[in-house]
């Protein structure tokens, strides 16, 4: 980018391999800060030009736009972090609730009557909602109750991460979404951690008439109340409405986003829009992709502290303990592979398609049982990739969204399907397969094929995007560096119309 520079008030043409218009060969960009007259562009020059959006998009220098990001991020990372992570905690603990004062009358199972086939149901119950619910735990007496307060705990939970995605869609290019994500849910990776040693401090604890487990619950419960209403005064709803935000920087960060990102201005529901995402083939080709993936996943996370204590390790501090690896493991995992993805180099379907090959291979350990600490280990390596697959996946997803209604429901339905595929995935651990559930393990790798299948067959269908993306974050990065901004975006649909 460093030839043929625009002189102020002019656009300037260059000419590149590293394009994302391949029929074109061409990456149009102007200089920051300039006075630059954009009207006479064609659209059939630059698809999908906008001379508005344009004008905005060269209104604030690469130093003022990267002092802008920084801010929107810490307007919005941080609490989005902690929403997560307490998404996360208060799903995990029922595992945790299972081991918690075990052969004594105050365990779940023994205080609910309960048995371990009837306690696979309360996952289930949850996939198919939240803070409130979360404190009716403690009310419970009996299995039936139980599996009313995670059913609605999960009906409740289940537009938390579809709306949170989303919201960072309103913000960030797509390009720029995968590091946010990490940083996003990298507290949430510590939920067994947390869920881990909140059991540990309850574990013997009976006061008010309340067993170790619903105390628990209950804390964890007012915790997200709390913050639900802290984050219903304080988490930014659009650019446009921020207050914080100058007019300029409003139109700035709304320009600089591709025309395909939804905006604030789509506020009605759009029917046409939500067809179209219905007709498209790449909808249903991710939804397959988390189906079965969190069919042959799933149950690992659930039985975790089970298998763990399976194991002999018996004392719940033991078991808290060998549950941090895991964890620590994931955030590694998702830090490293979060910086690699950003720098636009690697394809992201490699990501978690890689993922999912090392997966296979730990349940083929964990299938075989060679011996407990070959099992652990396993246990650990499959624990960590299977989180850090679901991070590393959404960047991929989101670079192939349009609009704001097409956007939340292509979203939704993935996560939405994928929790299905969960609540039938926690069916594979039944207590007849105890305690190396070896034939659980059999099946899950079979799904875990199946979900590796389908991720090739969707990178066949979503290539050019995802070349086009990275290709044109490089271009962006360049120009960034001489002050310029790339009028260019890239076309979601190039791929389609060539294959029409």
């Amino acid at each position: 980018m460093s030839s043929g520079i625009a002189e102020k008030g002019q656009i300037g043409i260059v000419s590149t391999d590293e394009t994302p218009t391949p029929a074109k060969g061409n990456v149009h960009y102007v200089n920051r800060n300039g006075d630059n007259t954009l009207k006479s562009l064609e659209e059939e020059v630059i698809p999908g030009y906008d001379a508005t959006l344009m004008d905005a998009r060269a209104t604030l220098s690469a130093a003022e736009e990267k002092k802008l990001l920084r801010r929107i991020d810490w307007h919005l990372i941080p609490l989005l972090a902690v929403m997560y992570m307490l998404k996360s905690v208060d799903f995990t603990n029922v595992s945790y609730a299972r081991t918690m004062d075990k052969g004594t009358a105050h365990n779940i199972l023994t205080e609910l009557k309960m048995t371990s086939d009837q306690y696979n149901l309360v996952t289930t119950m949850y996939y198919v909602s939240w803070g409130i619910v979360l404190c009716c735990h403690a009310a419970v007496t009996n299995r039936q109750g139980l599996y009313a307060v995670r059913f609605f705990l999960g009906l409740f939970e289940a537009g938390l991460w579809p709306g949170m995605l989303l919201q960072l869609c309103y913000w960030y290019r797509p390009d720029e979404v995968a590091p946010r994500i990490v940083l996003v849910t990298l507290l949430g990776n510590f939920s067994t951690v947390i869920s881990g040693v909140l059991a540990f401090a309850f574990n013997g604890v009976v006061a008010g008439g309340l067993s170790g487990w619903k105390w628990l619950i209950l804390t964890e419960g007012i915790f997200t109340v709390l913050l639900g209403i802290f984050t219903y005064f304080f988490l930014p709803d659009f650019p446009s409405t921020a207050s914080w935000l100058s007019e300029k920087e409003k139109a700035f960060t709304q320009a600089r986003l591709p025309s395909n990102s939804p905006r604030a201005a789509e506020s009605n529901f759009n029917l046409r829009e939500l067809i179209t995402t219905l007709k498209n083939k790449r909808i249903w080709l991710f939804l397959f992709c988390w189906a079965f993936f969190t069919i042959g996943t799933t149950g690992l996370t659930f039985y975790q502290p089970t298998v763990i204590s399976s194991l002999g390790f018996t004392s719940m501090g033991e078991a808290q303990l060998l549950n941090i690896p895991s964890a620590v493991f994931a955030v590694i995992l998702t830090v490293a592979f979060g910086i690699f993805a950003d720098t636009g180099r690697i394809p992201q379907p490699a990501i978690p398609l890689g993922f999912m090959i090392v997966i296979l291979a730990c349940y083929g350990v964990l299938y075989a049982f060679p011996n407990t600490g070959g099992v652990y280990a396993a246990t650990i390596v499959a624990g960590g990739f299977s989180t850090a697959w679901y991070t590393m996946m959404w960047p991929w997803r989101v670079q192939t969204t349009e609009g704001a209604t097409g956007s939340a429901f292509a979203i939704a339905i993935a996560n939405s399907y994928g929790q299905i595929g969960g609540a039938v995935g926690s069916q594979l651990f039944n207590s007849r397969f105890a305690p190396r559930y070896a034939t659980s393990f059999g099946i899950a790798m079979g799904f875990v094929g199946m979900a590796i299948i389908m991720n090739v067959i969707t990178w066949t269908f979503t290539w050019r995007v995802d070349v086009d993306t990275r290709r044109l974050k490089r271009i962006r990065l360049a120009a960034a560096k001489e002050n310029q901004a790339v009028l260019d975006d890239v076309d979601i649909h190039a791929g389609e119309k060539k294959e029409r």
